[in-house]
């Protein structure tokens, strides 16, 4: 399959899910979390989910990275620059969707891509050498080429990977693992 008939693959897939069934898998993916060796870095950048697209619900990963003192780093979008702008999370932060039903933070303390740790990275669909297919605009793999070098990518998905993506590009930046609610997948080499 190509990239354009794994998208519809996978979002079909994901609106035949329940709301319940989102809940416990989101759950699981968070639990399993646990497990990877990352809980040592500080700074954390979370996507918050879209829940239209019946996305991954990031609410328990945020849990976790709060009940373990890290700073947690959200983003907004800049359509004009195809470019993700990010912001610490704080106790003041004010959470709004954007047009597009994205939840970002209004503005905040600006935190440079080269700060991250570790980036939690959504994703529709990805293959067992850690390529990721997103929705297409190309924003976190802008964004993850911005990161230094060591930064840890996590895809997290409801679904288990396909066995190779045909489409490649240089420009793809692959994950370091994905999590589902039944496995990690480490494609650290």
């Amino acid at each position: 399959m190509n990239k354009a008939d794994l998208r519809k693959k996978y979002k079909n897939l994901r609106l035949e899910l329940s709301e319940e069934e989102i809940e416990q898998l989101s759950l699981e993916i968070a639990n399993r979390l646990l497990q990877l060796p990352i809980w040592e870095q500080e700074f954390y950048h979370l996507f918050l989910s879209i829940a239209e697209q019946k996305e991954i619900d990031t609410e328990n990963v945020l849990h976790i990275l709060q009940g373990k003192d890290k700073n947690v780093v959200l983003s907004k979008t800049n359509i004009q620059e195809n470019k993700l702008d990010h912001f610490l999370l704080t106790d003041s932060s004010v959470i709004r969707k954007n047009r597009w039903n994205i939840p970002e933070p209004e503005g905040g303390i600006p935190i440079a891509p080269q700060q991250l740790d570790v980036v939690f990275v959504p994703l529709l669909a990805f293959d067992e050498h850690g390529h990721r297919i997103g929705y297409g605009k190309g924003f976190y793999d802008n964004f993850l080429s911005e990161c230094k070098a060591d930064v840890i990518k996590i895809g997290l998905s409801f679904f288990e990977a396909e066995p190779e993506f045909k489409e490649v590009f240089s420009s793809d930046i692959p994950l370091d693992y994905c999590v589902t609610p039944n496995k990690i997948y480490s494609f650290k080499y």
